[in-house]
């Protein structure tokens, strides 16, 4: 395809124009299989990503059927992002989709299972909390040019904004300013529990400081609201092994911290693999935009990238 056909074929709003980054495609030069336990459901999972076509994106290969990791299969879930197609639903996938597209890995068939093969419903391992064990099994395996199915080769696009928004819900809101480059400033509050407070970490997260910077840091929560978070049935997995526990009179539970601004930076991971539900065929899913995020989680992520595909978004 003409790089002016594949730029006129993306439909988005009028708020992105999609410009060559100069790249090409790539994807992983060899396949990454992980398994492990997951956070809400407490279950086992395996993962085997295999490499991609040029121009077929990230997707998801689950009991056969395959789901694009894209904002239209996106359905409102509690503590994560769910991906969902004719009844069947991937929970907790954000960890893995920041950590491929912070290392440029645009093309890739990502096949999950559950141990019990009559589930509809799967979630990707937790690890640690954060996204290092993909990081590093990335990095283990390389990346190459990813070919399409007649051998050629594909530019990879990046979408660009074309002018300032805005999305929020209550007293959280995301703007976007256009920008040459990526660059995300993110804040969280939590006034009542002191030994979080306030935070803000800036990164230009889709260079070399991912990995050092972001990728591992880990999932965080606050001690008091578990046996809540428990009592709808999540956090199953969850333990002092796969996150950094905080309790509003005690302080934090299992230190050290890897950084002392660690919640806050997990924030930034998050933010990353839910932008990336923005790419198209094989395209860089996180805008070229500054971006301001305070006191944002996945369902506001998610508003943005609709707001980004030109979907209409409700505010509150």
């Amino acid at each position: 395809m003409r790089l002016s056909a594949a730029i006129n074929s993306f439909k988005s709003s009028n708020l992105i124009s999609w410009k060559t980054t100069g790249k090409l495609q790539q994807t992983l030069a060899g396949c990454i299989e992980l398994s492990g336990k997951t956070l809400h459901s407490g279950k086992v999972s395996k993962v085997k990503i295999w490499p991609g076509f040029a121009g077929e994106g990230r997707y998801f290969e689950f009991h056969s059927n395959l789901i694009p990791a894209s904002i239209d299969f996106v359905r409102e879930s509690l503590l994560c992002t769910t991906l969902c197609k004719d009844g069947y639903k991937i929970r907790t996938v954000e960890h893995l989709l920041s950590a491929l597209e912070a290392k440029g890995i645009d093309n890739c068939r990502i096949q999950i299972q559950s141990l019990d093969s009559e589930d509809t419903e799967v979630e990707v391992p937790f690890f640690d909390g954060s996204a290092n064990a993909w990081v590093e099994a990335i990095e283990q395996v390389g990346r190459k040019e990813a070919l399409d199915r007649c051998g050629n080769n594909v530019e990879k696009l990046a979408p660009h904004l074309s002018e300032p928004f805005y999305v929020s819900r209550n007293d959280s809101f995301m703007v976007a300013f256009p920008a040459s480059k990526v660059h995300i400033s993110c804040g969280i509050d939590f006034p009542k529990v002191p030994a979080i407070g306030c935070q803000w970490f800036s990164s230009a997260a889709l260079d070399d400081s991912y990995e050092k910077h972001i990728a591992c840091s880990r999932t965080f929560c606050i001690y008091e609201e578990v046996e809540h978070m428990c009592s709808m049935g999540l956090i199953k997995g969850g333990s002092l092994d796969n996150a950094i526990v905080c309790s509003a009179t005690k302080g934090w539970l299992n230190p050290p911290l890897r950084f002392p601004d660690e919640p806050c930076r997990h924030k930034v991971l998050d933010l990353i693999g839910d932008l990336s539900l923005f790419a198209r065929s094989g395209s860089q899913g996180f805008p070229m935009a500054r971006v301001i995020s305070f006191k944002g989680g996945h369902s506001l992520n998610a508003d943005f990238v609709r707001r980004l595909s030109g979907i209409t978004v409700q505010e509150t």
